[in-house]
């Protein structure tokens, strides 16, 4: 008798499992999914990475939660206890103490918190986990935006009223130049890793900044090797050769960004008409006409200057007539030339450790292979100048003037659906944080981790008795492990929802088993990287069941908000209703979705300069106080913060830290691992076998002068203690700077391979030894990627 035939379907769909959210067609045999490819017809599917080629081992690994848990011994307890419980027990004992915390310390004292939608599945239930806070009355979520999203997504709001380039994403099929500054798109987006393979191959240029000569760097028109944290001074110098030698869109600066508005002297305020008359406006403000020899008016209403903006000044000082007397002003360009002009190249190379000649030519090419294209990403973030260096890089970008234009950054048009996060909340108390930083994420009501575990610990600003998450291995990806765990454990009421049990989950007190991406169905509307990835809209179909009990964060935060009496809120439990809502404004059905699993096109049609679009005569201009580009932030200012980009040495250098660094005399930075989503998939063999141990690397020089060879262990010791890796030469790096690896926790057994105490010096925890302490004031940014350590060579763990 023949054989017979397996029987093989092929789903179109997209790997959930980062940021890229690559175009992927899943193989299922016989019921079994069993591979996962790339889908060259899907705007984001050119290429899929080994995580996601992984993603069969990752749905039937045998570790996988699989049903919902109790807690029965206490937290400090080296046995939890686990009890095996059904999910309506797990749901209502949720549900009940969540009320009771509420009741009794406000909906403010529950946190909730969700795995970085960067480097994990969570995009598919963040919005849906942001309304089940709000709704709840809380205003706390901890997403790690102040480590993996402030600089790109909020930071530049002080800059251009949007997200620059979080959501203006760079147009790379355009682009004539593509800037990439601390991110490496062959580890972090590897759809725009494939995109800008394809630019050079047309011409295109590019310049990377990375103190490592990683992904795309080695086939860049310049690397500029940055000492880490130093990211700021660069920018300034490149603005300094560009602004010097005319390399700047002056048109863009005097009708677009507030550079020709006059700045007092006096105060380092705007000069506003008030200070002319009396009866002036206090929100029209005044530049300098060079042709008339005087003061002219703006005002934002208008969007527009008395008598055009050819003639406005951009430098020089003024005399500027007022009732109280004459006021010195000058332009607010002016003031921006003058900070940049601190940094000529021969001074950024003396902070930096980027060559003279390096800078000017990165200047050149970001002016004359115009339109210009960047992206900026957590290697700008985790530093304790996060936001200023964010604002210095978007300072950069205005002088392009490519911002909206096709080939710069560009907000492609998507398909208008209904924001489900957005939900009428009645909080009765301000997200933590926002006293101390009132401009920094608590203004968004993201929170960091060191603000929570402050409220458990010293009920500071008040107390956090509840948490709610949702994949975040908080004492793992965040820093401060030690303090964290003794926080987790003080919590009245923990539930953690995830895939595998990690060393943040050991401390719930109830477990939840989430269903994976490819056990789940989810909507994606627009996948960002270009127009016709934008205009996509897609429902992800199931591949298999889900194993065991488990359910998608989705279907349990829509249970959830039930039993909270939150259901009128959440269509009361069914979440194709919700989908249906969400996708009303779009014209697109979700049935046609399910029809269709390859997604739908939105009929849009991306425009640009969207920023000059007229309504009634008046241009739209920027969401801003000026309705510009503002160069200079009386925002910044009124808060007590520099209102430019002025460079701040990293709080934990050679430099600032002279007490400290003949003990710890090397530059310590970090990267994400190319096989995994940060503490995610070690447990994988496929993955792991490429990379049984954690790593650090050095230079050889470094190496020799420490005794070290290729493949010792090592200790990397910082101020807060020490972790253990093997160490990896890397001759590409400088001699002072080391870079680690983060995340390492879990064991692969098949390969023998062991897991990791993530709170023990003999572990490989590498944000266990980083602290708190010096962090970015405005934003809470934590300097993962510039600290001091000392590397020494050891024996095997025993």
């Amino acid at each position: 008798m023949a054989a017979e035939q397996p029987s093989i379907e092929r789903i179109p769909g997209y790997c959930a499992l980062c940021v890229s959210r690559c175009g992927s067609t899943a193989v299922v045999e016989n019921g079994r999914f069993v591979a996962l490819e790339p889908d060259p017809s899907h705007p984001t599917g050119q290429a899929l990475c080994a995580k996601g080629r992984a993603a069969p081992e990752l749905v039937y690994h045998a570790d996988r939660l699989l049903y919902p848990l109790q807690r029965t011994r206490p937290k400090g307890d080296p046995d939890p206890g686990w009890r095996r419980i059904t999910w309506d027990e797990a749901l209502d004992l949720t549900a009940t103490r969540l009320r009771q915390l509420a009741e009794t310390d406000g909906p403010e004292s529950v946190v909730f918190s969700v795995a970085s939608p960067s480097t994990s599945a969570s995009v598919d239930s963040t919005p849906w986990i942001e309304r089940l806070m709000r709704a709840f009355g809380s205003p706390n979520l901890c997403a790690s935006m102040e480590l993996c999203g402030w600089g790109r997504y909020l930071a530049t709001v002080y800059t251009y009223g949007a997200s620059v380039p979080g959501n203006y994403m760079p147009d790379l099929e355009h682009a004539g130049c593509i800037l990439f500054w601390g991110y490496n798109p062959n580890v972090a987006r590897l759809s725009h890793a494939t995109a800008t393979m394809a630019a050079l191959k047309r011409g295109a240029r590019l310049i990377v900044v990375d103190p490592r000569r990683a992904g795309l760097a080695g086939r860049a028109d310049v690397w500029l090797q940055v000492r880490p944290g130093t990211d700021g001074a660069l920018a300034l110098a490149l603005a300094h050769v560009m602004i010097e030698r005319g390399w700047y869109d002056q048109d863009f600066i005097r009708e677009w960004a507030n550079g020709p508005l006059l700045v007092r002297a006096d105060n380092g305020r705007l000069l506003t008409e008030r200070a002319l008359d009396a009866e002036g406006g206090a929100q029209r403000y005044v530049a300098w006409n060079e042709a008339k020899r005087g003061p002219t008016l703006y005002d934002p209403a208008l969007g527009g200057y008395d008598g055009g903006s050819a003639d406005l000044a951009l430098f020089g000082t003024y005399m500027v007539d007022t009732p109280q007397g004459k006021l010195i002003c000058r332009p607010a360009f002016d003031h921006v030339a003058e900070l940049c002009r601190r940094y000529p190249p021969e001074v950024a190379a003396g902070i930096c450790g980027v060559e003279p000649g390096q800078i000017e030519r990165a200047a050149q090419l970001l002016w004359e292979a115009r339109p210009v294209a960047y992206y900026a990403w957590s290697g700008v973030e985790q530093q304790t100048s996060a936001t200023q260096i964010a604002r210095a890089i978007a300072q950069l970008y205005a002088l392009t003037g490519s911002f909206d234009s096709q080939g710069g950054n560009v907000l492609f048009a998507g398909a208008p659906t209904v924001n489900v996060a957005a939900i009428a909340s009645a909080q009765r108390a301000p997200a933590l944080g926002l006293a101390a930083r009132p401009l920094g994420p608590s203004r968004w009501q993201h929170v960091s981790s060191d603000e929570i575990y402050r409220a458990i610990l010293e009920q500071q600003p008040y107390a956090v008795r509840g948490l709610v998450g949702f994949g975040a291995n908080l004492l793992v990806a965040h820093a401060d492990g030690r303090r964290g765990r003794e926080a987790l454990a003080a919590l009245d009421f923990y539930v953690h929802a995830d895939l595998f049990m990690n060393p943040t989950a050991e401390l719930a007190d109830i477990v939840l088993p989430v269903a994976s991406a490819f056990e789940r169905e989810a909507l994606k509307v627009g996948f960002e990287v270009s127009a016709d990835a934008q205009a996509l809209v897609q429902l992800r179909r199931r591949v298999v069941a889900p194993r065991g009990e488990a359910r998608s964060d989705t279907e349990i935060v829509f249970d959830l908000a039930c039993r909270l009496g939150l259901g009128s809120q959440f269509w009361d439990g069914d979440i194709d209703a919700a989908y249906r809502d969400q996708l009303a404004p779009s014209g697109v059905s979700l049935e046609t979705l399910r029809t269709q699993p390859g997604g739908v096109r939105a009929p849009v049609q991306t425009r640009y300069r969207k920023f000059a679009k007229q309504k009634n005569g008046v241009p739209q201009g920027f969401a801003t106080p000026t309705r510009k580009v503002e160069l200079y932030s009386e925002t910044l200012l009124a808060h007590g913060y520099p209102p430019l980009p002025e460079y701040a040495e990293p709080l934990v250098s050679p430099q600032a830290r002279p007490d400290i660094a003949e003990q710890y005399p090397l530059i310590f930075t970090c990267a994400k691992h190319t096989l995994f989503c940060e503490s995610q998939h070690r447990a994988l063999p496929s993955l792991r076998r490429h990379a049984l141990d954690p790593e650090v690397e050095l230079h050889p020089v470094a190496a020799a002068e420490r005794g070290i060879g290729a493949g010792d262990w090592v200790r990397i010791e910082t101020p807060q203690g020490s972790v253990r890796a093997r160490a990896r030469l890397n001759e590409t790096l400088a001699t002072n700077v080391v870079c680690g690896q983060h995340g390492w926790w879990q064991a692969c057994p098949e390969l023998g391979v062991p897991g990791y105490d993530a709170f023990s010096p003999d572990g490989a925890n590498l944000n266990l030894i980083i602290g708190n302490e010096a962090i970015d004031p405005i934003s809470g940014s934590v300097p993962h990627r510039a600290y001091l350590c000392q590397i020494r060579r050891v024996g095997p763990a025993v």
